[in-house]
């Protein structure tokens, strides 16, 4: 692999794991259905939120983040190797698969999320986790630590 190509991967510093944000509540608890879930370890699934269906209670802000799965792929987010979109990316990373073309455009997706992290650093008090709810969802939902 080129250098160049090498870096991207050195910026990848995520948070979270998916066992911790599965475990805070994300994607209203309804982003894998069973069958999907045995491509995972079992330990991230012993404490996540889950639910059937989409359920705004499950999520750690108690508020809906994020665009629809119609959205995603309007946008051109969403890429046949991983067809439920970015976190299924990066539990699959997280998992030890690589695919070098798909992980540099997610990671300078999770790159480019960074922009709500600081919206947040810059208007809310430190520890102020009433302020900007829907965005601290929405870095939780990247693998960002939301309570800064």
């Amino acid at each position: 692999m080129p250098k160049e190509k090498e870096q991207i991967y050195k910026l990848f510093k995520p948070q979270l794991t998916p066992k911790e944000m599965l475990e805070l509540g994300v994607f209203g608890g309804s982003y894998f259905n069973k069958e999907q879930i045995k491509e995972f370890p079992k330990s991230w699934f012993q404490k996540a939120r889950l639910s059937e269906r989409f359920d705004v209670k499950l999520n750690r802000f108690k508020v809906k983040s994020g665009l629809s799965r119609q959205e995603w792929i309007k946008k051109g987010w969403i890429f046949k190797e991983d067809p439920l979109g970015w976190f299924q990316w990066y539990c699959r990373y997280m998992n030890g698969r690589r695919i070098q073309n798909i992980d540099e455009i997610q990671i300078q997706r999770w790159i480019n999320f960074t922009r709500h992290v600081k919206a947040i650093k810059k208007n809310c008090e430190e520890g102020d986790l009433f302020c900007r709810r829907r965005q601290r969802q929405a870095i939780l939902q990247w693998a960002y630590n939301p309570f800064i």
